[in-house]
């Protein structure tokens, strides 16, 4: 894809969604931390349900360390993978009192440090916490890039690296959510809503589709 259709495509979708953030309910760096971790392989959905009941009693680390292991499982028992994500809590809320002053830090391997935190949850912190022009590629962003052609590429990493690459300066900030955004809602991994897509002149796989019609 050529630099004139990326940049028309962030454009659109910058038009349409403004200055997008994440779909989690959050009211603090530690707070999102948390959700971020809560929201492997979950819908943001289930874990604001969650999490609303849950910052309520615990929203710092000492907090959650109080509320202790058991009673954190039972607050996030309907997530997906809540008795590892709840040990991770835990040892992160540790980590984080102990070497950062109950603190998130906003350094990538401080981050990555911290149990539960890989690459793609430090990238969404970067971003939505602190405003670092990073990409978290989770399977909307994998789907996008490389059914629009912005950024094609075989595993998640090359993915990333092909839009930091290729995203034009002035839309890197808010990329990571523009482009959830269109795959969660338009962009949908069974039935693609192309019809009604508003970069669809200017997609790859629309192209594709029409030329195969």
């Amino acid at each position: 894809m050529n630099p004139v259709k990326r940049k028309q495509i962030f454009k659109i979708l910058a038009r349409v969604h403004g200055s997008p953030s994440t779909e989690l309910n959050f009211r603090s760096n530690f707070e999102l931390l948390v959700s971020v971790i809560l929201s492997a392989q979950a819908t943001d959905v289930s874990v604001n349900k969650a999490t609303d009941k849950l910052y309520r009693k615990a929203n710092t680390p000492q907090a959650i360390l109080n509320l202790g292991l058991t009673r954190l499982k039972h607050h996030i028992r309907t997530i997906g993978l809540y008795n590892t994500k709840a040990h991770n809590i835990i040892k992160t809320c540790r980590m984080l009192i102990d070497l950062h002053d109950g603190q998130v830090p906003a350094e990538r391997e401080a981050l990555e440090a911290l149990p539960g935190v890989g690459r793609k949850t430090a990238n969404v912190v970067l971003n939505t916490a602190f405003g670092e022009p990073t990409i978290a590629v989770d399977t909307h962003i994998f789907r996008v890039s490389n059914r629009t052609g912005l950024g094609p590429g075989k595993t998640v990493l090359h993915v990333e690296q092909k839009l930091l690459k290729f995203t034009p300066e002035r839309y890197l900030k808010d990329a990571h959510h523009l482009l959830i955004l269109h795959g969660r809602y338009t962009c949908t991994a069974r039935t693609p809503k192309c019809p009604v897509c508003v970069i669809r002149e200017y997609c790859d796989y629309r192209s594709k589709t029409r030329a195969s019609e």
